[in-house]
This record gives C-alpha cells, structure tokens and sequence, in this order.
C-alpha cells in the first residue's frame, strides 16, 4: 500500500477557509468569470463573428480527443513556442484536469522505489511527497534562506548519485515568489544531460513575471526551450491565467518516449478531460486574448505587490521577506527579538481575531522546524479586498504581536 502523508496545505485551507472574511491563503490570480472571459472574445479574431460559445453547447458530449483537443494542445504549444528556438508541436502535450494530475501523473509513469530523485525545496508539498510515496529516494535541494532563496549548482552536483532518475524544480517558486535564473537552469540542463536525468518542472506561474524585465538575460524561459529532449513542463489554467474553476493542466515533453509514459499512466486514472473544460480552456488561450489575461494580472499583481511592501516596510523590526521577482504570493519571516514568532499560533490568532487566513511556513511548507516564523501571503486577489485584509493584519500586528510566542 502506497504511504502519503497529510497534504497539510489543503488540509490547513480546507479547514480554516470555510467563511474567513479575508483569505491571503490563496495562490492564483482574482478569478475571473465566464461573462468576462467572454468579453475578450472579438469578431474577427479567427472566430468568424460567431457566438463563441454555439460550437461547444451544439456538440455531442463524446468523451473527446484523449489526449486533449487540437485547438487547446495547439494554443498551449504557441504559448511554448513564442521564447523557444524550436516549435513545441501540439503533439508534445498531454492534457490533464489541473495541474496537481499532472504533476502526479509525471512522477508516477516515470519514477519508482529504485529511483532517487532531487527536489528543489522549499517547494510545492506535492513534489517532494509524491516520489517518496511511491518509495524513491528523495533528496531536497535546499535554497538559501539568507541569500534570498538563492540555490548552488554546485550543491545540486553533490546530490546526484548512480540511480537519480529525476530532478524536480518549481520555477516561478512557490512559496517565495523566487526563480531560478537562466543561467542556473542552463547549468541545471547540462548537468542532467551528462548523467541522463529526467527533468520535471512545474512552471504553474510561467510567465506570471512581475518583477524582471521581459530582456533581461537571466529571465528564465519554460524548460522546454533549452535543447534538452529529457525535460516535462507542467502547467495549468489556475495561477497565472485566472481560470482555476476550469480543470485544465498540461503536460508537456519533447521526448515521446516520456509523452507515451505519461499517456499510459493517465489511462489508468482517467479518459478524457471535460470536454466543456477543453472548449473553455482553448477560448482562453487562444493567442488572440491570451495576451490580455496575462498582462491583465501581471499589472494587477504589480499594484498589490506594492501594497504588502508598504505594510512589511512599515514593520521592518519584525517582518521581513525577500521580495518576490513572479507569481502572487510571498515569504515573509516574523520574528520578535530576533527569534520566529511561533507561525501556526500567529495564523490561528490572525484567523480568530481578525478573520484573516494564511498559510504557516513551518507546518505547509517544513517539518516543523524549518520555515519556523513564515507566512506565505497570497496577494493576487482584486486591490480593494486586499487593501481591507492586510488593513485587518495591520492592526493584529499592532494590537496583539507582543503576545505572541516565539520559538527556539
């Protein structure tokens, strides 16, 4: 019997979100409705004028394409295609409902009790629990926490051993909003070649980049654009897209050897996706308006991250992060005299007191030891509301913070 253990960031959302006034716990950009994704649809964009949606409510429900539909696998391929020297071909993407399959799908077709696999951390809960569950080895390529989540190619070298099969990486990073750079993932791509190693990157938040100049040299492109066949991108409609309510992920892979892995393990779990998702999700990332979801987040981010900047400037001699370059979420380390405040306490005040959720570091994201004094904030939802939570927070920190725990 597979052994899992807790998903303790759902598990902790699941339990606390229920009714909470103001949620900083959630990762993905203000979700947007049917009616305005609609209102990116414009006569003429390859569409004839028509009713975007006469095609899909005329079609029977058939289970569909089993690998996704054309029109959707060739949306997410231009998506890939646009920084990549080689065309991504339609046929290099499996599509899966949500990117949490794909990622589970990936690791299940491609790893198993012999294997040892090394994953960036910290990171994503899934990418480190997964492989150990189904009985490889894992080791955790730690960032520094003191040098802004920075990560050393050369600790990574130390870690590969005879039987590591996969190196998984999240980039954008979540929880820190850090990236790995282009000339890390560079080296990371050579490494893995010289020793023939699978390479799993789960870019959710590609190219939600609020903080790095589009030609800046070290903004990282999508792994499937580095010339390596032995790569798996990840992705999904959640995070930097606004759609989280259509259950559409993908996996990509230029291998087809791996392709066809994953499309064997998928079978086993499911037949098709919804064809209402795909319909839906194809509409959305057509590069026609695709465009315009993306920059519509990336300056609504820009604003907010403004907003939390002001808040930790303000408390500087207690909270500190390093400042997220992607995604709509964050770091930040609480300390009292220079100890971590103890976090699972602070959340569970915060929540009580003011009705404001977040996520606890050392409980979500370590072992109960690290992360010890981390939040992770999300700060993706619509301006307004975020103005009225981290008003909320502000006045916990100034009204009980001094009551609060530290740990050792």
């Amino acid at each position: 019997m597979v052994k899992i253990g807790t998903f303790e960031i759902d598990r902790w959302i699941m339990t606390y979100g229920l009714g909470v006034k103001h949620n900083l716990a959630s990762s993905y950009c203000a979700s947007i409705s049917i009616n305005e994704l609609s209102l990116l649809f414009a006569p003429g964009n390859g569409d004839g004028g028509k009713n975007p949606w006469s095609t899909i409510l005329a079609r029977p429900m058939s289970y569909g394409p089993l690998k996704g539909s054309e029109p959707l696998r060739q949306n997410i391929s231009h998506l890939y295609s646009k920084d990549s020297p080689d065309h991504v071909p339609a046929d290099s993407i499996l599509i899966t409902p949500g990117g949490s399959l794909a990622n589970f799908i990936a690791v299940y077709a491609l790893v198993g009790p012999a294997d040892h696999v090394i994953v960036q951390y910290p990171t994503y809960q899934q990418l480190y629990a997964l492989p150990a569950a189904v009985g490889a080895e894992v080791s955790l390529w730690k960032a520094r926490q003191d040098e802004g989540w920075a990560l050393h190619v050369s600790e990574l070298h130390r870690l590969v051993r005879p039987n590591t099969k996969m190196i998984i990486l999240n980039n954008p990073v979540n929880p820190t909003g850090a990236i790995i750079p282009r000339s890390q993932l560079d080296a990371i791509v050579a490494l893995a070649a010289q020793h023939s190693i699978t390479i799993l990157c789960d870019e959710i938040y590609y190219p939600l980049f609020h903080s790095i100049s589009s030609t800046d040299p070290e903004r990282p492109p999508s792994i499937l654009s580095l010339g390596y066949q032995n790569v798996i991108a990840t992705s999904t409609l959640s995070k930097a897209y606004s759609l989280a309510g259509i259950r559409i992920g993908w996996i990509a892979s230029r291998d087809p050897v791996i392709l066809d892995l994953c499309v064997n393990a998928r079978a086993y779990a499911l037949i098709t996706v919804s064809q209402l998702d795909d319909y839906l999700a194809a509409f959305a990332l057509d590069p026609s308006r695709v465009g315009t979801l993306v920059a519509n987040n990336i300056t609504l981010v820009r604003r907010n991250l403004e907003l939390v900047q002001g808040l930790i400037d303000r408390h500087l001699s207690i909270c500190q992060w390093t400042r997220p370059v992607a995604t709509p979420i964050g770091f930040i380390k609480l300390t009292k005299s220079g100890r971590p405040v103890d976090d699972v306490e602070f959340c569970t005040r915060l929540l009580q007191r003011k009705s404001v959720l977040l996520v606890p570091g050392s409980k979500c994201y370590g072992n109960g030891e690290e992360f010890q004094g981390y939040v992770r904030l999300g700060f993706g939802c619509q301006t307004k509301q975020l103005q009225e939570a981290l008003a909320a927070l502000e006045s916990f920190l100034d009204e009980e913070y001094g009551d609060l725990p530290v740990l050792q």
